[in-house]
């Protein structure tokens, strides 16, 4: 009688894994789909967690050893290496509803939008590397399908997508913000290139022959100044510039800011106080996204340490 072999199965998305005994590669494939819910009509693949090696052959699964993890895979179903880095994500996760393999849609894989599901679920911080557009097909995808995708609950991948647009939001300030001021920075060459062709009557309008039109500020307290007056007149203007103007505004002080303004010093100090907020809030969003990478690495490491040490013990 053939001899028993001890083994572990999975499914495709490692959320289901089971301890078997089985003597053969078939009944490893009868006894696993009745585990992990498959269909017993249902073809199966047989492949080596670690690798995705598959194994077909009865005398190369006798010879594997003890308690092999192998991945049983449906025909639309394909393995992929495991990846420990969450990115941040493990808050999504602590409520997160377990995906059934068995439910998921194919239609719903080949969705445009799930791929970038995928994406943002093992690292939660490349919302900030996401085009436009990528961002915009996520808020569009069903809420449903999209909590299906990401293991969440259906109010956690809603709140996801408000956050979403509020990126999409925040982006459109900002480019609006530029254009606007790229506008204001040619009217105000125009009208700084007239002033000095009437001021020089003598040269015949043949002083700045050399000079191209809408020629480029290159001076640092000039370029804040045309920034702030252009947000002169702005509802919380602070919000309305990039993070650049932000610490160039900054580092000039409150002094440049008054003869350019011309402000008192209260209300002049209040809008230099609002825009270092408005920086370090930014520089502080950058920083704890670095501080979970970091975590999560550590963790890992960690992790991956202890399972190896396991390992050596056994």
């Amino acid at each position: 009688m053939t001899d028993r072999k001890p083994c572990r199965v999975c499914n495709f998305t490692r959320q289901k894994s089971y301890g078997l005994v089985v003597p053969s590669l078939d009944e490893l494939k009868v006894k696993g789909c009745e585990f992990l819910g498959f269909s017993p009509s249902d073809p199966v693949t047989v492949v080596l967690e670690d690798d995705g090696t598959i194994v077909e052959d009865e005398a190369y699964f006798l010879c594997l050893p003890l308690n092999t993890k192998f991945m049983l895979l449906h025909e639309k179903e394909s393995w992929s290496p495991i990846r420990r880095m969450d990115g941040g994500t493990a808050w999504m996760i602590r409520d997160s509803v377990v995906l059934e393999t068995d439910t998921v849609d194919s239609s719903m894989v080949e969705a445009p939008w799930w791929d970038l599901a995928q994406q943002l679920k093992l690292d939660l911080a490349s919302i900030i590397l996401m085009s436009e557009s990528d961002l915009q097909t996520l808020v569009d995808a069903p809420c449903p399908g999209l909590a299906s995708a990401m293991g969440l609950q259906e109010k956690k991948a809603e709140d996801l997508q408000e956050t979403l647009q509020r990126v999409l939001d925040r982006r459109e300030e900002e480019r609006q913000s530029k254009e606007l001021l790229q506008l204001y920075l040619k009217a105000v060459e125009k009208e700084d290139k007239q002033q000095e062709e009437q001021s020089q009557p003598g040269q015949g309008g043949t002083g700045n022959m050399d000079e191209p039109d809408g020629m480029e500020v290159d001076s640092a307290s000039g370029f804040m100044s045309r920034t702030l007056m252009v947000l002169k007149g702005k509802t919380s203007p602070e919000t309305r510039l990039s993070t650049e103007d932000l610490q160039m505004v900054v580092s000039r002080g409150v002094e440049a800011m008054e003869q350019v303004l011309g402000w008192d010093r209260t209300r002049t100090s209040a809008l230099l106080q609002a825009c270092e907020a408005e920086l370090t809030g930014r520089l502080q969003q950058v920083q704890a996204v670095q501080s979970i990478r970091s975590n999560t690495q550590q963790d890992s490491s960690r992790q991956s340490s202890e399972e190896g040490a396991a390992k050596g013990s056994n």
